[in-house]
């Protein structure tokens, strides 16, 4: 009768140990930073959206001196503020971090790399827990970065005379901490959006529409035109945004129900991740 070396008849042989969630974790850092593209992509978004946010603040310091009283204390009390994370960048963050969570799930699924993982980790759901993990971590560390670089560099431009504002300002703090808190919501939606669409264009085109296009079609002059306006992230950011609350709107929407719909939008697109990919080998 065949033995192991070491005497152990094969069926007596210890069976190897289950990953720890540790582990995971580990295999799904390596595996996002292993896409050659994802680096230089956040980056490069980097950059764009500081100085995307920079330059809106140039553009109003050089104007500042043609503009009455009246509008340079409005921008003082409002527009400084904005200009320390623009609507644009708003809109650029959602795309760009949600293309970083579509390629982490796409790049396995075309390659074959995901059924190698589940063969490899049998505890499918863990394993895509911890991917959800990995990129929102990484979404949000890109937020903080250029949220709160935007934030400090945009101010420090605006100092003085002209209208820049400090964290403890009234909405400062919010618009810094929405800033930041929207790179990981756009993350985990291109992640659902690749781990259900399955194809690299019709992810980012789906993801494109839904993001982008949707909120600026959406118009809040009636009941259910405002329901789906205020449900929009790009939206709800522009909410937390805002100093005081919402006029001159017939259906206004809340803070609290702005920082809702980043909940709802982060829990359905972690759900539709856990449920429809353990179900998929490539």
């Amino acid at each position: 009768m065949s033995s192991t070396p070491t005497g152990r008849h094969p069926a007596t042989a210890p069976a190897d140990p289950r990953p720890r969630f540790a582990d995971l974790l580990a295999a799904e850092w390596i595996k996002l930073w292993s896409l050659r593209s994802v680096p230089w992509f956040l980056v490069v978004g980097a950059l764009a959206l500081v100085a995307l946010n920079a330059n809106g603040a140039r553009t109003s310091r050089a104007e500042f001196g043609s503009w009455t009283a009246e509008q340079q204390a409005y921008y003082a009390e409002f527009g400084a503020l904005h200009d320390a994370f623009t609507r644009p960048c708003g809109s650029l963050v959602l795309l760009v971090t949600g293309a970083v969570g579509a390629i982490a799930v796409l790049s396995e699924q075309t390659s074959g790399l995901l059924r190698t993982t589940f063969a490899a980790a049998p505890a499918r759901r863990e394993v895509l827990a911890a991917k959800v993990l990995v990129v929102a971590g990484a979404a949000t560390a890109f937020g903080v970065l250029v949220a709160s670089v935007s934030f400090w560099l945009d101010e420090a431009m605006l100092a003085g005379r002209y209208g820049g504002v400090s964290i403890g300002d009234p909405g400062a703090l919010r618009l810094l901490v929405a800033s930041a808190l929207l790179a990981p919501l756009g993350a985990l939606v291109g992640l659902a959006l690749g781990a259900v669409i399955r194809h690299g264009v019709a992810a980012m085109a789906a993801m494109f529409a839904l993001l982008f296009f949707v909120p600026m079609f959406a118009r809040d002059n009636t009941w259910f035109g405002a329901v789906v306006a205020h449900a929009q992230p790009f939206n709800a950011w522009a909410r937390l945004g805002l100093v005081g609350a919402a006029t001159g709107q017939p259906y206004p929407s809340s803070a609290a129900g702005a920082w809702a719909v980043y909940l709802v939008w982060s829990a359905v697109a972690v759900l539709l991740t856990l449920t429809v990919l353990p179900r998929r080998d490539q």
